[in-house]
C-alpha cells in the first residue's frame, strides 16, 4: 500500500479545480476547495453542515468553521478564507439546496467518505494528474504549501491537531527535491 502524497504544483490544483467547474460540478469544486483550504480530514467536512459556517439570520459567512474532530474530539476552529468562500457562492448561486448538508448525497444526508475518494479520485485521473490522488491527499496539500510558504512547522502541526511533530514531517512529504532546493537556494 502506497502512502498519499500532497498535491505539490499549483497548476495541478488549478486542474483539479477546473475539472469541476468545467462540468458545472460545484457541489464537488466546494468539496475540494474545503478540503484544500481547511485542513480538515475529509470526515469532518462531509458532515459540515449549513450552519456551520453561514449566519442564516445575519446573512453573511461565519468566521470561522468550529467543530470537535470527528477523530481526535480535539476542538478547531478554522478561518473561512475567500477560496471557501468563493466555491460555496459559486455553488449558493448555481443549485437550489435542500439539504442541511454541504455536501448532500443523492439518498438523502451527506456524501460518503468512499464516495469523497471517488469524486477527488476521478478527478485527479480524468485531470490529467499523473499521479493518484485521495482525499488525504488534499489535507496533506495544505500542509506541504503551508510549509513552502515559510509557515512553522509547529504552527502547521497544530492547525492538524498533530500529538507529535514526526506525525507532522509525513504529512508535508518532503522529498529529495524538497531538498535539493534548500540546498541550491542557500549559499552561505
Amino acid at each position: 500500500m502506497s502512502t498519499t502524497q500532497p498535491i505539490r504544483k499549483y497548476a495541478d490544483i488549478r486542474k483539479l479545480k477546473e475539472y469541476f467547474l468545467e462540468r458545472g460540478e460545484y457541489r464537488d469544486y466546494m468539496l475540494v476547495s474545503v478540503c484544500l483550504n481547511s485542513a480538515l480530514r475529509i470526515c469532518d467536512v462531509i458532515n459540515l453542515k449549513w450552519t456551520d459556517i453561514f449566519d442564516k439570520d445575519k446573512k453573511k459567512f461565519k468566521k470561522y468553521i468550529e467543530l470537535n474532530e470527528k477523530k481526535t474530539g480535539k476542538s478547531t476552529a478554522i478561518f473561512i478564507n475567500n477560496q471557501i468562500k468563493n466555491a460555496v457562492n459559486l455553488y449558493i448561486k448555481n443549485v437550489v439546496i435542500k439539504s442541511e448538508y454541504l455536501f448532500p448525497s443523492r439518498k438523502g444526508g451527506h456524501i460518503t467518505r468512499y464516495r469523497a475518494f471517488e469524486i477527488i479520485n476521478k478527478a485527479g485521473i480524468n485531470a490529467g494528474l499523473d499521479y493518484n490522488i485521495s482525499c488525504h491527499s488534499l489535507r496533506k496539500t495544505f500542509g506541504y504549501h503551508a510549509w513552502k510558504k515559510g509557515i512553522q512547522p509547529a504552527v502547521i502541526m497544530n492547525i492538524y491537531n498533530h500529538c507529535s511533530f514526526s506525525i507532522t514531517k509525513r504529512y508535508l512529504g518532503i522529498n529529495q527535491e524538497d531538498k535539493d532546493e534548500v540546498f541550491r537556494d542557500l549559499e552561505l
